[in-house]
């Protein structure tokens, strides 16, 4: 960052290449020192220069995006990437720190352990959070850097391939249909409301209805000018929708584990 700021006040030229590559870091330095100043208010320790440190990195985050070239009508969909991304990538290294924590000290309860409802302790220590045999939430750090890489590279208005859109909506598929299990296991099963995992499901289902609908309405799954205009007005209709999933998983949560009076 130093040697592209020294070129940049030089005078240099800077190509749209290294706009991907810094914009992406700056993004993923803002969520990581994010993630500190919030370790330092548990701690009582937060200092000025925490914070300074956060507004240089999304001050350079924001200047990369400026200067990225805007072309196509995805805007929308690389900012919400961008951000679902950051919160997602935010969840799961809070989940790996505690999984490490009660390594480190197994007498301790993880940060995350509100209550006996309201806690990440017994989804980290089940074999549900071990599905493949490592922890699920190493999954989430991997995944939502590339969806973070592909949000930024939408805001740059990059043009990708049909078969890498219908990747990228398979790979979201595929993150909906885990989240949804994790949501039965979690509620069913073990009987609790991971704040973490809650905060993967906020992001993932917004993201797959976002990614699906435009994948739709660009008429990249070779539908009809019927089905693209679907598509669209579906499109416009995702926060509502969205919703309506919240709002189900809630009902479910409240009938299985009475939230309101355990919470």
């Amino acid at each position: 960052m130093l040697a592209l700021g020294v070129a940049q006040l030089a005078g240099a030229e800077l190509r749209p290449g290294w706009w991907l590559a810094i914009t992406p870091l700056a993004a993923l330095g803002a969520v990581f020192e994010l993630w500190v100043i919030y370790l330092a208010i548990w701690r009582s320790s937060v200092t000025p220069f925490f914070v300074i440190q956060v507004l240089v990195f999304i001050a350079i985050f924001a200047f990369g995006v400026r200067r990225l070239p805007r072309t196509g009508n995805a805007t929308a969909l690389g900012i919400w990437l961008v951000l679902a991304s950051s919160s997602g990538f935010f969840a799961a290294i809070r989940l790996v720190t505690d999984k490490v924590g009660t390594f480190v000290s197994p007498d301790v309860a993880p940060s995350c352990n509100v209550s006996v409802l309201v806690q990440c302790g017994k989804n980290l220590s089940s074999p549900e959070g071990s599905v493949f045999g490592f922890p699920n939430p190493l999954i989430g750090v991997g995944g939502w850097i590339a969806v973070l890489l592909v949000g930024v590279m939408v805001l740059a208005g990059l043009k990708f391939a049909r078969w890498f859109w219908i990747a990228f909506n398979l790979g979201m598929l595929g993150a909906l249909v885990f989240i949804i299990w994790l949501i039965n296991q979690s509620i069913f099963h073990l009987g609790t409301l991971c704040p973490w995992c809650m905060t993967t499901w906020v992001a993932v289902i917004p993201t797959f209805l976002l990614v699906t609908f435009f994948n739709l309405k660009e008429g990249r799954f070779g539908g009809s000018a019927r089905a693209r205009s679907i598509g669209s007005s579906l499109y416009s209709f995702v926060p509502l929708i969205s919703l309506l999933c919240f709002v189900v998983i809630f009902l479910l949560a409240q009938v299985q584990l009475d939230v309101i009076t355990r919470i």
